[in-house]
């Protein structure tokens, strides 16, 4: 090491390096016919997941829930869903995962219960049960005429208020989403330690390899709960995420999970347990960087959602009116998020999907007959040749595409959506202040962003309900498998499954540029193609990328002279242009 050298720059660890695969259990196989994905349908896959050149199984929540919000209302940590298996099971996978080189991460879902959750069942039974103060309550608060009123004027993530009347105790309760999920209260420490005792260490010392920790800075909230400015006079709740989004004392909760938990727990191979944090609402890079630099130890790395957010609406209450956008706004944000981390100690994740998405080929590309194949595998290698740790979700590495527009709002099975919904049938009739498109813009919007897009069943094969179950589906299967199924791309060489596999192995092969290289954007205003440079000491590779249905040039001669073609997404190239939606990757020894 140079003299003086910072030993936390440009550390390389194993989670730096890894491709992470996110499953949500419940549609990616389904073992016994009853239409729900389990943990036994997983197990039977992990040849297919190791096929891929995945390292890490992340594994969306299977504990004990309600299923108001998919497993994220959750009743008893140490529990798993009976649908889903049994905890004997969940060990089956971890071994399995282990047994085959991967690693495996669970959801630590620790803001918010849900309300049959033992602890928040005792908390409402009486004003002076011992654990009343491991959640929020408040008086209510009555106005001139003597209406009850909820403590504050909060709009939550899922439309509505954040606080719900509780008739036995006669006062409210916060969640900050469905009124099914109860906010922990971080502030008690008696809560806090039966957090790590249940949420976390029951799970490690089954040996898992680390969290990827659900909105993980809302835990501070301002305890004295200030009403919100309003911002939007024509209704009585307002958003506030300035209340209780990266609060007073999140970096002391974190830091004492990390302290005091995680950094006593090894993964199966002997390094150290890895957490990535959902982080929401922090668009500033230092914000960021105060939970993922090395030195603070609190968090690993976290998602930053400003790519996922294109095309969102401005606000809460306008996240499925959606906004149109452009590629440079895409450019400047990825720029934004590749480049933060240069010159400090902290780190970044790449991703375009998850579980709380649509799909990206129809969010970011082109999901018509005509060019769906070919924009995956543009986008795969957009994702592959950015700097970061990168996460799939299932599906993604087949090209599955949002569920057909003419599928009505009763296949969305989504809390958000459903809520969402029923907020824009009630503003379109609501008298003088009626609000006549909004039912049309909002379904616009969640036909392009929904959350259940990403939610639809596996599409294993070309054989009824796409092979995912026997029985009949819990939600819809798309309704194009016999076209998009990871059979048949298996035995195609230029297949969207195969590009995946590809793209996977040639970051690996040249990790130091792709993983490690640091991101120079080119020419960034252009709303066609997106150009960008990858250096590393003396490595550079030159990414083009055509995001449109039309031929564009490919980049300058002076740009790659002394380059070779690494690999184009198309299998035939033509030298004087960029074909629509194609791909390429250039690169020096």
């Amino acid at each position: 090491m140079a003299p003086h050298a910072d030993p936390f720059l440009h550390k390389h660890v194993w989670w730096k390096e890894a491709v992470f695969y996110q499953i949500y259990p419940a549609s990616f196989k389904d073992s016994n016919g009853d239409g729900w994905g389990d943990i036994p349908g997983i197990i039977s896959k992990v040849d297919y997941i190791i096929s891929l050149g995945v390292d890490v199984v992340w594994l969306s929540p299977m504990f004990e829930s309600p299923q108001v919000d998919m497993g994220y209302d959750i009743s008893d940590y140490e529990a798993v869903y009976a649908p889903y298996g049994t905890v004997e099971d969940v060990e089956t996978l971890i071994k399995a995962c282990h047994d085959h080189g991967m690693k495996i991460i669970l959801d630590l879902v620790v803001n918010h219960t849900s309300d049959q959750h033992a602890w928040f069942k005792e908390s409402r039974s009486s004003k002076d049960n011992p654990k009343r103060d491991w959640y929020f309550w408040k008086p209510a608060r009555y106005d001139k005429d003597g209406n009850r009123l909820p403590p504050t004027n909060y709009r939550s993530y899922f439309a509505g208020g954040t606080w719900t009347w509780d008739e036995q105790t006669e006062e409210y309760y916060l969640h900050l989403y469905a009124k099914e999920q109860p906010d922990l209260n971080w502030e008690n420490e008696h809560c806090r330690k039966a957090i790590y005792e249940s949420a976390m260490r029951f799970w490690l010392n089954k040996g898992i390899d680390g969290f990827r920790v659900d909105t993980v800075n809302k835990y501070s909230k301002v305890i004295d709960f200030p009403d919100a400015p309003i911002t939007d006079p024509n209704t009585f709740i307002q958003p506030a995420a300035q209340f209780w989004c990266n609060g007073p004392r999140i970096h002391e909760f974190i830091k004492e999970m990390n302290r005091d938990i995680l950094s006593n727990y090894r993964t199966y191979d002997g390094q150290p347990v890895v957490t990535v944090g959902e982080l929401s609402l922090t668009p500033d890079p230092p914000g960021v960087l105060r939970y993922v630099s090395a030195r603070e130890k609190e968090l690993d790395m976290v998602f930053q959602f400003d790519i996922t957010h294109l095309g969102q609406g401005n606000g809460f209450q306008d996240k499925y009116d959606f906004a149109p956008w452009t590629l440079p706004e895409m450019k400047r944000i990825v720029e934004k998020w590749q480049t933060f981390i240069e010159g400090t100690d902290g780190w970044t994740t790449v991703f375009n999907e998850n579980h709380d998405n649509g799909r990206s080929v129809s969010r970011f590309a082109s999901d018509s007959p005509e060019w769906r194949e070919a924009s995956a595998r543009m986008l795969a290698i957009w994702l592959m040749t950015q700097t970061g740790t990168v996460f799939l979700y299932q599906g993604q590495e087949i090209g599955m595409i949002n569920a057909p527009n003419e599928w009505g709002i009763e296949e969305y099975k989504d809390v958000e959506a459903t809520n969402f919904w029923n907020e824009a049938v009630r503003l379109s009739d609501n008298g003088n202040d009626a609000d006549p498109t909004r039912k049309e813009r909002i379904m616009n919007g969640l036909q392009i962003m929904a959350r259940d897009h990403s939610r639809l069943p596996f599409q294993w094969d070309s054989t009824e309900n796409a092979g995912f179950t026997t029985g009949k589906p819990w939600m819809r299967t798309h309704d194009l498998y016999k076209e998009i199924n990871a059979e048949d791309q298996r035995k195609e060489s230029h297949s969207v499954l195969s590009f995946y596999k590809r793209m996977l192995r040639l970051r690996k092969e040249q990790k130091d540029v792709f993983v490690y290289g640091t991101f120079e954007l080119l020419d960034h205003d252009n709303v066609n193609t997106f150009i960008f440079k990858k250096h590393y000491q003396d490595r550079t590779a030159v990414i083009a990328l055509n995001f449109t249905t039309a031929m564009q040039p490919t980049p300058t001669e002076a740009l790659v002279d002394g380059m070779r073609l690494l690999t184009s997404s198309y299998q035939k190239t033509r030298p004087e242009v960029l074909q629509p939606f194609e791909g390429r990757v250039y690169i020096n020894y």
